[in-house]
């Protein structure tokens, strides 16, 4: 599939409520049991596993900002890198500012502040020396986003903007792939390639006979299994969001701003 400009689809209904999006799940993201466990003192593998999953999720807004700061892409790789193993190997938790709610925010608060030292432990550090987190080759190796950001918005925006939407592009990529991986264990590849390309849509965007004659059903049809697809695609998303804020009540708020963040990149 080429890659789509972004757009935003993170929102259902008023206020962006989901019917399968209840408070009590909450508990078990993996934020939240984070921040329980650094509330407590606890240093159980659970949390740093947690903690080094999401890391390996928004590596990309990190590299990106970092790259916006200056940095050659081998200095950004490296300096990548060593605040993933900075952050996972010391009691940054503990340090943090106690009011961050958001593990977005929180990131980059604290990569601001890594990267003040950066220009002494980039001359200090020679290539390779560093402990790696994970294989940069396989993070490289990872599928490529789904959504394009113009070359345009990378040159002119901010770190902190292209930051933020990069880690919006991510969210979306992932709630994407894991809908693609939905619907190929449910041996429904074919119809999500057919209509994931139009998940973010305007109605009137949408050829329902063009579509209808193309996969062999009727309009009607059609129309339902988009909307079924653009409803789990939601709910995907939210999960998504879900995973990187500590309270409920704060991922329509955050997917508000992750909807503003991917705006920036088309205008």
């Amino acid at each position: 599939m080429e890659a789509r400009e972004p757009q935003c689809l993170l929102v259902n209904g008023k206020n962006g409520q989901q019917g399968d999006s209840r408070p009590r799940e909450f508990v078990t993201t993996r934020w939240s049991v984070i921040l329980s466990a650094a509330n407590l003192g606890n240093e159980e593998q659970k949390t740093r596993d947690a903690l080094a999953e999401l890391c390996r999720t928004y590596w990309r807004p990190i590299f990106s900002f970092v790259r916006a700061r200056g940095y050659s892409t081998e200095d950004a790789q490296d300096l990548t890198q060593d605040f993933f193993v900075t952050i996972l190997r010391s009691n940054w938790l503990q340090h943090a500012d106690r009011n961050r709610g958001r593990f977005r925010s929180l990131l980059l608060r604290s990569l601001q502040n890594f990267l003040i030292n950066a220009a002494e432990k980039t001359n200090a550090r020679k290539r390779g020396g560093s402990v790696e987190f994970i294989s940069w080759d396989d993070w490289m190796a990872e599928a490529p986003s789904q959504l394009s950001i113009p070359a345009q918005a990378l040159e002119s925006l901010p770190p902190e903007r292209i930051f933020d939407l990069t880690w919006a592009t991510t969210v979306v990529d992932h709630a994407f792939q894991r809908l693609r991986e939905e619907c190929e264990s449910k041996g429904k590849l074919w119809l999500f390639q057919a209509l994931s390309s139009h998940l973010t849509d305007e109605r009137d965007e949408v050829s329902y006979p063009k579509l209808s004659a193309e996969l062999g059903m009727t309009e009607t049809a059609v129309k339902k299994q988009l909307h079924n697809m653009r409803q789990r695609y939601r709910s995907l998303l939210r999960a998504e969001v879900s995973q990187t804020v500590e309270d409920p009540s704060d991922v329509d708020d955050e997917i508000r701003y992750l909807c503003a963040s991917l705006a920036t990149g088309t205008e």
